[in-house]
């Protein structure tokens, strides 16, 4: 089968990679649609150390299952996936943090083959089936946007707060969107004019990340930048004892002063992966708008050019078609 391989740092599409074999409990799942994103970028740039198939976004078609007495109604269905496949029986999974397993693999992230692929192999129990009325160009943004939701999850906010979203890229216009929904001020940071346009049908305040003074005023700053130099920028702008959370992960490995975090006292919050439920109810409801996102659509058997089209200036959202 055709797939699109990460060894060391290059990339190649590798028109005879193996067909995946569902191990126990396991499904292979037939993408419709693939979806570009910011961490398969630092990938090739040797975030992880990754080497194997890339890719995580995506909604497919269940071909086969393991365990077919168990798993054989699966079979058939639209689905999307969460991409940490957990063990289930470490103190982390015992303790209801699945997310961050001892034993994990992670979709085309970490120890297990991606998506960017023909077929490729998932836990059924990682598999939610996609509504009837959410349809493909929608659904390939559950991932992402489960990301954005579970900053939710992990604030406690009083009051109406001032809410900071650094950068104008793909995450960050999903983050500015979902952040709407607190009892807040919500303003997006960028330096592309042309990405934050999309932020006036949203109703979301805008600005020239340059037009904007480092006052130490904003009670949440989210940093979707991907750069160290965006959480630098974010120290400066989020008041003593705000809340500071990092929403993206970088293979850049610069020093930085972090002094200000002590001496500021400032809540610093990783957050990664996020409820796929919550992302699929608001994707069914049309209350975020992914499709304005789409930049282009491109074929598996583009290979390599899938990356260097997703880096382009202007470029927002890479789609991927088997």
């Amino acid at each position: 089968m055709k797939a699109l391989v990460l060894l060391g740092k290059q990339l190649i599409l590798d028109n005879n990679f193996p067909d995946p074999k569902p191990q126990e409990d396991e499904a292979i799942i037939r993408p419709l649609l693939m979806g570009v994103c910011s961490t398969d970028l630092e990938l090739c740039k040797g975030y992880m150390d990754y080497n194997g198939v890339l890719g995580h976004e995506f909604v497919g078609i269940v071909e086969d299952v393991a365990n077919k007495k168990k798993n054989k109604h699966w079979i058939g269905k639209r689905v999307v996936g969460t991409i940490n496949c957990v063990c289930g029986e470490c103190d982390m999974c015992q303790r209801g943090l699945q997310e961050h397993c001892r034993d994990r693999t992670v979709l085309g992230i970490q120890n297990r083959h991606g998506c960017f692929a023909e077929y490729f192999s998932l836990p059924v129990r990682n598999l939610i089936e996609v509504p009837e009325t959410v349809d493909n160009d929608n659904a390939v943004f559950t991932e992402p946007l489960a990301a954005a939701f579970q900053i939710l999850r992990q604030l406690t906010v009083e009051g109406r707060p001032f809410v900071t979203v650094l950068g104008d890229g793909r995450l960050g216009l999903l983050c500015a969107q979902v952040l709407t929904q607190l009892n807040g001020t919500v303003r997006l940071l960028g330096k592309h004019p042309e990405k934050m346009e999309r932020c006036e049908k949203w109703g979301v305040k805008h600005r020239l990340v340059s037009e904007v003074g480092l006052r130490a005023d904003q009670d949440i700053v989210v940093d979707c930048t991907g750069s160290s130099e965006g959480l630098e920028l974010a120290m400066q702008m989020v008041r003593p004892r705000g809340k500071l959370v990092l929403k993206t992960t970088v293979a850049d490995k610069r020093p930085m002063n972090l002094a200000p975090i002590v001496i500021n006292e400032i809540e610093v919050i990783g957050s990664r992966c996020g409820p796929f439920p919550e992302a699929l109810s608001a994707l069914r409801s049309n209350t975020v708008d992914v499709v304005s996102l789409i930049s282009r659509r491109m074929k598996l058997s583009d290979g390599p050019d899938i990356l260097r089209a997703a880096k382009q200036p202007g470029v927002i959202k890479v789609l991927v078609e088997p």
